[in-house]
C-alpha cells in the first residue's frame, strides 16, 4: 500500500522545515567561528602593539619597572611557579611548612631596595642648640651633630634611663632561643616555655593588672573648677573640709559665712550658706557623724554649733570651768565623743561632744600650738611653741611621754596618719619630721624616719589622706608653698604645684582630702577653695 497524496505532502513539508533549521544553525555556527577568529586576531594585534610600545620605553623607565616589578621574564617565571605549586599534590605541604618556619626564624634573604635616593647619602647636620635637644649636648662645642651620632646619643640616654638593655629584649637572646636544637621531648618542653616567655615579654597590652598602690615621682592630677565657684569669698578663707559621708565640701572664713557645696568637679553647685553675725570664723569642722558643724571665732570665747539635720544654730557663750578669753584652735575626736580646745598658757581643755561640758584640763610648758587624737581616741598628741611633743592618756589626762622634735626650736603644726603609723611635726623653719608613731609612744628621743626640707617658711598646716599614701604640707607665708609627699618612700611629687612660672596657690591656709582621696582642696587668701582631681583614686 502506498501512502495517499495528502500524507506524502505533509511528510515532505516536515522534511523541508528540518533542513531549513539545520541550515540556519550551520550559518550561525560559521558566523560565531568567524567572529571568534576576528576577536583573536584583534587581541594578538593589541598584544603586539603593547610589546612594541614596551620595547620603545626609555631605558630609565624600563630600569625602574624592573626594580619595582621584577622585569617581564621574572614575572613570567613567578606566574608559572605559582601555578605549579597550586597544581602539585599535598605531599609537599610539609616542605612548604618547613620553609615557612625558616622564614619565621629570620632566614629570608635581604631584599633590594625599591628606590635609592642620592640625598640619603648626604651627611645632614642637626642643630643641637634647639631647646628640645639642648639636654643631649655634652659640650658647648657640639652645635650640630650628624643623624648617626644623634641616634647613638638618644640610644645612650634611653639605656641610661632604663638601666641598660634588658636581656629579654636583646637581639642576641632572641637569636639564641630561635637557633636552639631540640633533641628529645624534655628539650621540646623547655624550648616551648622559653618561647612563650619571650612572646609574653616582647608584647604590650593588658598583661599585668594595675597596681593598687600609689606610684611615686609624678602624680596624675587635674585642676578642676574651684569648689566654691558659685560663691567666691572676697576675703581669705580659713577652713576647707570634705564631709565625712556625703559628696559635700565646706568652706568658711573671715566673711563670717559657712558655705556647703556639692562636689562633682564640673559645676560644684552651692547647697546653702550660713551667716554668723559679727563672727569672723577662725576654724570650722564637721562632727564625726557629719550632722553638726563646730565653728570658732577670731577673738571670741564664744563658739557655735550648727545642727544641719534640724537647721538650728546653737551659740555657746561660756564653758563652765574654762576661764579663757579666746577659743580658736580645736579638734573633734574620730569617734564623736570628745571636743578638745587649745587654751592659753599651754592648757588643753577636754569637753564632752554630747553635752559640751568640761571633762578635764591638761597643762604643757609653753604655748599650745596643735593637738590631735589618736585613731582609737585613747590618746592625745600635742606640741608647744618650744618644740616639745606631749603624749596624753585621755582617761587619766596624764602625760605618758614627752620628747623634743628633732632640730625644732619652735613648733608650728602636727598631724597623725589615719592608720596610726606616722606622726609628723612641723617647725617654724619649715622642716617637717616624719616619725614612727610607735616609737613616739615610748622613746624619749625618737629619730625621724625622714626630714622633709622643701619648705623655707613655717609649716602651718599638714594633713594625711585616708590611705596614708600622701602627706600634704603647706606654709601660709609664701605663694605656692604646698608640697605633696609620697608615703612610704617620703619623696616629694615633682609635678605639684608647678604650672610653669605662674603662681596659682596664693598663701594656702587650709587643706583637705576627700574621704577616698579622689579630690584634694586648698583654701587660699583670695577666697578660693582650689579643687584638684587625683586620677589614681577612682572614688570620691
Amino acid at each position: 500500500m502506498f501512502p495517499s497524496f495528502s500524507t506524502c505532502g505533509s511528510y515532505m513539508s516536515e522534511m523541508s522545515s528540518d533542513i531549513g533549521a539545520q541550515l540556519r544553525r550551520n550559518k550561525r555556527y560559521r558566523t560565531n567561528v568567524q567572529e571568534d577568529e576576528e576577536l583573536l586576531m584583534k587581541e594578538e594585534a593589541l598584544r603586539a602593539k603593547n610589546l612594541k610600545t614596551l620595547h620603545e620605553k626609555p631605558d630609565t623607565e624600563r630600569c625602574l619597572e624592573d626594580l619595582v616589578f621584577g622585569g617581564e621574564e621574572l614575572f613570567v617565571e613567578k606566574l608559572i611557579g605559582e601555578t605549579k605549586r597550586r597544581d602539585e599534590p599535598n605531599e609537599n605541604a610539609s616542605s612548604s611548612e618547613s620553609e615557612d618556619d625558616g622564614h619565621e626564624h629570620g632566614s629570608l634573604l635581604p631584599k633590594k631596595p625599591a628606590w635609592v635616593d642620592d640625598d640619603d647619602d648626604v651627611d645632614e647636620k642637626i642643630e643641637m642648640t634647639h631647646r628640645y635637644r639642648k639636654g643631649f649636648q655634652k659640650s658647648k662645642q657640639e652645635a650640630a651633630l650628624s643623624k648617626e651620632k644623634l641616634q647613638m646619643r638618644l640610644r645612650e640616654e634611653f639605656q641610661k634611663a632604663m638601666g641598660g638593655v634588658q636581656s629579654w629584649a636583646s637581639i642576641e637572646h632572641k637569636k639564641k632561643g630561635a637557633n636552639q636544637d631540640d633533641d628529645d621531648d624534655d628539650d621540646d618542653d623547655d624550648g616551648s616555655e622559653e618561647e612563650n616567655e619571650d612572646n609574653l615579654l616582647s608584647k604590650t597590652g593588658n598583661l599585668l593588672t594595675k597596681s593598687s598602690s600609689l606610684p611615686r615621682g609624678v602624680l596624675q592630677v587635674k585642676r578642676c573648677l574651684s569648689a566654691n565657684h558659685e560663691r567666691l569669698s572676697k576675703v581669705p578663707l580659713s577652713t576647707v573640709q570634705f564631709h565625712p559621708l556625703a559628696q559635700v565640701i565646706m568652706t568658711a572664713g573671715v566673711d563670717r559665712t559657712i558655705s556647703l557645696f556639692q562636689v562633682d568637679g564640673k559645676l560644684n553647685p552651692k547647697i546653702q550658706s550660713i551667716h554668723l553675725e559679727k563672727f569672723p570664723i577662725f576654724k570650722a569642722q564637721f562632727s564625726a557623724d557629719g550632722e553638726q558643724v563646730v565653728a570658732t571665732g577670731m577673738r571670741q570665747r564664744l563658739f557655735y554649733i550648727y545642727d544641719m539635720m534640724g537647721g538650728n544654730i546653737i551659740p555657746f557663750h561660756r564653758i563652765r570651768g574654762v576661764n579663757e578669753k579666746c577659743l580658736q584652735q580645736f579638734e573633734v575626736s574620730n569617734d564623736g565623743s570628745f571636743l578638745l580646745f587649745n587654751g592659753s598658757a599651754g592648757y588643753l581643755h577636754l569637753l564632752s561632744m554630747k553635752t559640751k561640758e568640761l571633762i578635764g584640763s591638761m597643762k604643757m610648758n609653753g604655748n599650745s600650738m596643735k593637738a590631735v587624737f589618736s585613731p582609737d581616741c585613747s590618746k592625745i598628741i600635742s606640741n608647744s611653741d618650744d618644740g616639745s611633743v606631749y603624749i596624753w592618756d585621755v582617761k587619766s589626762r596624764r602625760c605618758i611621754n614627752k620628747f623634743t622634735d628633732d632640730g625644732s626650736v619652735h613648733g608650728a603644726s602636727l598631724a597623725l596618719s589615719r592608720d596610726g603609723r606616722y606622726l609628723t611635726c612641723g617647725s617654724n623653719s619649715g622642716v617637717v619630721n616624719i616619725y614612727n608613731y610607735e616609737d613616739c609612744l615610748q622613746a624619749t628621743n625618737p629619730k625621724p624616719l625622714r626630714s622633709i626640707m622643701n619648705l623655707v617658711t613655717a609649716a602651718s598646716s599638714m594633713v594625711f589622706n585616708l590611705q596614708t599614701e600622701i602627706l600634704a604640707v603647706a606654709s601660709n607665708k609664701l605663694d605656692d608653698a604646698v608640697k605633696l609627699i609620697h608615703i612610704p618612700s617620703f619623696t616629694v611629687f615633682s609635678n605639684f604645684p608647678t604650672q610653669g612660672n605662674r603662681r596659682t596657690i596664693h598663701l594656702p591656709s587650709a587643706m583637705d582630702f576627700s574621704p577616698r582621696s579622689g579630690f584634694f582642696s586648698i583654701a587660699n587668701n583670695k577666697g578660693e577653695a582650689l579643687l584638684y582631681r587625683l586620677k589614681h583614686y577612682t572614688d570620691f
